[in-house]
């Protein structure tokens, strides 16, 4: 392949509007006429059918990827089958990928010189890395934060995961599946009060007597 790819990952905390930028994107190509496929892991089980679907309401029908899926096999076959190869591949909730998948997008970029677009999180609600988030800071080409903003006004970078009172949870599994009933997008400052907060909570009684 003559053309030159390249993989990107652009990643923000939750509500940072990823989902609705990609949709943006896929809609400027679609403009434009250039080929692109739109691609989600189904862990994501927020929705029963094959959508891309943006808090602000906008979707766009998507192709699922699957634990098990070989994304470079993937699209090998759409060459074999079309000889075209889509000039874009934009890929939502990257950071539920695993690391090999991460590899196989690398390496449809570098065999194919087909672009790559992986946007997600970076770190879960106890701020550890994500496997396809680790991966693809260390082999992307170009990696972009989006923004977003604390109610202190200081940069998110925190998926704080909360209760049914808003109260935050410090324990768990790194994955569920959740919005804003779920999920709170704090500066480090602010979590680290509120994990404070927690704790002077969960204290026993006869922890002030001693």
């Amino acid at each position: 392949m003559n053309r030159i790819g390249k993989l990107y990952f652009r990643y923000g905390t939750m509500g940072s509007a990823k989902t609705a930028l990609l949709l943006t994107t896929a809609y400027n190509f679609e403009e434009r006429g250039m080929a692109y496929l739109c691609f989600k892991p189904v862990i994501d089980t927020r929705d029963t059918k094959n959508v891309i679907r943006s808090r602000i309401g906008i979707e766009r029908e998507c192709r699922w990827i699957y634990r098990d899926t070989d994304l470079y096999l993937y699209v090998k076959h759409i060459f074999e089958e079309t000889l075209e190869i889509p000039e874009w591949l934009l890929i939502d909730e990257a950071q539920f990928l695993s690391a090999e998948q991460v590899d196989q997008l690398a390496a449809v970029v570098d065999d194919y010189g087909c672009n790559v677009i992986c946007y997600g999180l970076r770190t879960d609600f106890k701020t550890h890395l994500f496997e396809g988030s680790r991966r693809l800071f260390e082999i992307a080409d170009t990696i972009d934060e989006i923004k977003s903003t604390c109610t202190c006004g200081r940069k998110t970078i925190v998926n704080a995961r909360i209760d049914g009172n808003g109260q935050i949870i410090t324990e768990g599994e790194q994955v569920e599946i959740g919005g804003n009933e779920r999920y709170m997008a704090t500066c480090r400052k602010c979590w680290r009060n509120k994990k404070i907060e927690k704790r002077n909570r969960d204290r026993l009684p006869f922890d002030n007597e001693i």
